[in-house]
């Protein structure tokens, strides 16, 4: 065997387990957009207020943000698969208080236990493709959860018309089915776990100034993002008068285009300025577009710009820092993008009301 032949299988093995890491995350990122345009008939079966229904996303932001460095330090004692096995179990469990249990406090604890479970999908997935020093495993994973999060406003919104609302706010229990494919050989296999950092590992990934400003933008790119994907279909469905379906069907073509596109400037490898712009660009789109398709055009703008930051600034994080503390990095950057998460939906539903 050549050694080009050597290389474009290891390349080829690379990129499929990329997209199996991809398909873990994307089921996750569809649990924080799954009940976005089914909150108000939410809060009616619940016998809630619209904006205390608005809880049943903030709580999932919050529960991915607290799961966040819970599954990261078990992942530290029993690799990735362990914290791939708690996450199964949690979703699970969350799935079967949403769906079997009624009552709003039921439905906010067992959203909260999905969260936790998303968390550990999401690390686990973001950990295993950082090992690919090019950035474009990440990249990919990246582009699945934003297409998993974008398709979750169009999903959510069919399974609480054909089915039920409850539906919606289960999508992350599709990671379990994805758990079959991430598998493959050490050093990359889920149940290897990596050197034990240093007690001061976390101050030490906190005192770098290229994880900071990585992780700084990716807070602000994400509480954009996900205050867009609350507010933004809102604003349009009302700007052009459509359903709901028809609303997440929209939003979530205009968000997966954008999703899509990141991958040309994770490829280029777009400077942090040009994610920040984005970023504005996208707020100043949804905000003031006086027309549907301006509105949904800044919600694209804002995946596009959110989903080609984790691409590029989850291997940016780790820069300068030793080998034993990119895991801690990993999961502290992907800790200031879910508080985004969390607080997207928070702040939008705060202004709106």
């Amino acid at each position: 065997m050549t050694a080009g032949t050597v290389a474009a299988a290891a390349g080829t093995a690379v990129r499929g387990r990329a997209l199996a890491l991809a398909a873990l995350a994307a089921p996750a990122a569809a649990g924080v957009s799954g009940p976005a345009l089914v909150v108000p008939e939410a809060a009616a079966s619940l016998g809630v207020s619209v904006p205390t229904a608005t809880w049943l996303l903030t709580v999932f932001g919050i529960g991915m943000a607290a799961g966040t460095p819970l599954l990261t330090a078990a992942g530290r004692r029993s690799g990735p698969g362990g914290t791939l096995r708690t996450a199964a179990a949690l979703v699970v469990a969350g799935t079967a208080l949403v769906l079997f249990v009624p009552g709003f406090a039921a439905a906010l604890a067992g959203r909260a236990l999905l969260a936790a479970g998303a968390a550990g999908f999401n690390v686990a997935a973001f950990q295993l493709a950082g090992r690919d020093r090019s950035g474009r495993s990440a990249g990919l994973v990246a582009i699945g959860s934003a297409v998993g999060g974008t398709a979750g406003l169009f999903g959510g919104a069919a399974i609480a018309a054909g089915v039920d609302w409850r539906g919606a706010l289960v999508l992350p229990v599709l990671s379990v089915a994805a758990l079959g494919w991430v598998r493959g050989p050490a050093p990359d296999a889920p149940d290897s776990p990596r050197p034990r950092p240093a007690r001061d590992g976390t101050a030490t990934a906190l005192r770098s100034p290229t994880f900071r400003s990585s992780a700084g933008l990716m807070l602000v790119l994400s509480t954009v993002n996900f205050g867009l994907m609350y507010a933004g279909p809102r604003r349009a469905g009302e700007l052009a008068g459509w359903g709901v379906v028809q609303t997440g069907a929209f939003a979530a073509v205009a968000a997966l285009a954008g999703a899509l596109l990141s991958w040309l400037l994770v490829r280029a490898r777009a400077r942090p300025w040009v994610l920040a712009c984005g970023g504005a660009l996208a707020v100043a789109l949804a905000a003031g577009g006086p027309w549907a398709w301006v509105v949904l055009l800044g919600s694209g703008v804002s995946s596009l710009a959110t989903a080609a930051a984790q691409g590029l600034l989850t291997g940016a994080s780790t820069e300068g820092l030793p080998e034993e503390l990119h895991d801690t990095a990993v999961g502290l950057f992907n800790f200031a993008f879910l508080v985004g998460v969390a607080a997207g939906p928070a702040l939008a539903s705060a202004l709106l009301s």
